[in-house]
């Protein structure tokens, strides 16, 4: 009994997660920052530079890779990087907090211009409530999906029909 009760609570929480994540006005805005942004010509070079992408430390911010839906923008570890529709380019903030940001947690740097391979469309930063540096591509902040599990993973693509793959270009693939 106590099982079927915490599998029925998982479900809850998982349905609230998403709920917050991909509809109604359950968000509530980041304060407002300047972006410092870059392109891959601009970027510092990769040796001697740490930085943290979603928690963990790797070499590169974003590189392109090729998927099931083309050629796309991953973390440094290859994860896929998504856009949330919900959020307002160039508004220097994120419009996925709470329980979102647990599902969607924010592709993080600890560099003002974060070091990119093949991806042209303008890199940047803004920072998050809690004094981090969250990776923008084309002004829009960009996110990893928990249910990816592996490189070359999509399985974030249309979630809620607000969330989908970044092009190296910065374009949002639908």
């Amino acid at each position: 009994m106590n099982r079927q009760l915490s599998v029925g609570i998982a479900v809850l929480a998982l349905a609230a997660s998403l709920t917050a994540c991909g509809g109604g006005t359950g968000t509530t805005p980041a304060p407002a920052t300047t972006a410092a942004e870059t392109t891959a010509a601009e970027s510092p070079a990769a040796t001697g530079t740490e930085t943290a992408t979603a928690g963990e430390t790797a070499a590169v911010d974003l590189k392109t890779a090729t998927s099931d839906k083309g050629e796309i923008v991953v973390d440094g570890k290859g994860m896929s990087v998504y856009y949330f529709t919900k959020d307002v380019k160039d508004s220097g903030k994120s419009n996925c907090t709470g329980d979102c940001l647990v599902a969607w947690p924010p592709v993080l740097t600890t560099n003002d211009t974060p070091t990119v391979e093949g991806v042209t469309g303008k890199v940047g930063t803004i920072d998050t409530p809690d004094g981090k540096k969250q990776v923008t591509v084309e002004g829009m902040p960009v996110y990893l999906w928990e249910k990816d599990k592996a490189p070359g993973d999509t399985t974030g693509q249309g979630v809620g029909n607000v969330w989908y793959l970044v092009a190296p270009d910065g374009a949002m693939i639908k």
